[in-house]
């Protein structure tokens, strides 16, 4: 007699933290891999802006790869964003010119020493696998600054829609592109984090062309971004998957579509 083998199924529960760092309450929703052998590699996925998982479909969509071997289990881990999420989301320690992102260091102390022991400490599943940090629009330039910071924890990272954009000078008080906070952050790192990435634009994103190059600033932003990783000597595409959806916009239907792709790309059967 042959046993049926079993494949994961998602399963969603609610949790939430009272975190020191960000003073609330911050809720959760975890995707738990279930009918497991007990000798899989099973990765984790952090994503910031977890309030749109649900409308995704975050089950169905894991469910569906399973279904078809796509990927290895992973624990989808959404972070809810709160009130304070321009101030919480950003570049730790570089407000932009309005001084959003002013939280983002706490917001950074509180997924690696809050968060993470808590997921580690609370999931009845060994993390053995990849740990990878995503989000979206602002989301998705956090979790690139938390991971580029601390590679030693993770080691990929997913933008959707990045806002890249992110400055220290507005448009009409002499900006220039130097202005960009996370490129200068990237040039100005001494070494090469130990990181891949994952960065999708849509190329109907947005409709501002603050240089009237006939290209999006949104895909100007994210294609200079995949530039200062080059020079940092990273590689196409073994280190940096740029992924342009036509047609995709700033919203969560296209991010939805998305969002198997990277699964694949960051969690594929090994």
């Amino acid at each position: 007699m042959y046993s049926t083998l079993l494949l994961p199924t998602a399963i969603k529960s609610i949790h939430s933290i009272k975190s020191k760092y960000l003073e609330r309450e911050v809720e959760l929703e975890i995707y738990l891999p279930e009918n497991l052998l007990g000798n899989e590699y099973v990765n984790l996925l952090l994503v910031n802006d977890g309030q749109d998982l649900a409308e995704m479909g975050m089950e169905e969509i894991l469910d569906s790869l399973y279904e078809k071997w796509k990927i290895d289990p992973v624990v989808v881990v959404g972070i809810k964003a709160g009130k304070d999420r321009l101030l919480e989301y950003g570049i730790a320690g570089e407000p932009d010119f309005k001084q959003r992102g002013s939280k983002a260091e706490l917001y950074a102390g509180f997924i690696v020493h809050e968060l993470l022991p808590f997921v580690k400490s609370e999931i009845p599943v060994k993390i053995k696998g990849k740990t990878a940090f995503a989000g979206f629009s602002l989301g998705g330039l956090t979790a690139f600054d938390i991971a580029w910071k601390h590679d030693g924890i993770f080691d990929m990272v997913g933008v959707f829609s990045g806002s890249f954009w992110w400055r220290k000078r507005d448009l009409s008080d002499g900006y220039t592109d130097n202005d960009r906070i996370l490129h200068e952050m990237i040039r100005k790192t001494k070494g090469k984090p130990s990181l891949k990435f994952w960065l999708m634009t849509g190329t109907e994103d947005e409709k501002a062309d603050r240089n009237q190059n006939f290209i999006i600033d949104s895909i100007d932003d994210t294609i200079d971004v995949v530039k200062e990783l080059l020079k940092k000597t990273y590689s196409r595409p073994d280190d940096i998957f740029y992924y342009e959806m036509v047609g995709g916009k700033h919203d969560v239907p296209t991010w939805t579509k998305a969002m198997p792709k990277f699964l694949i790309w960051a969690f594929g059967k090994s």
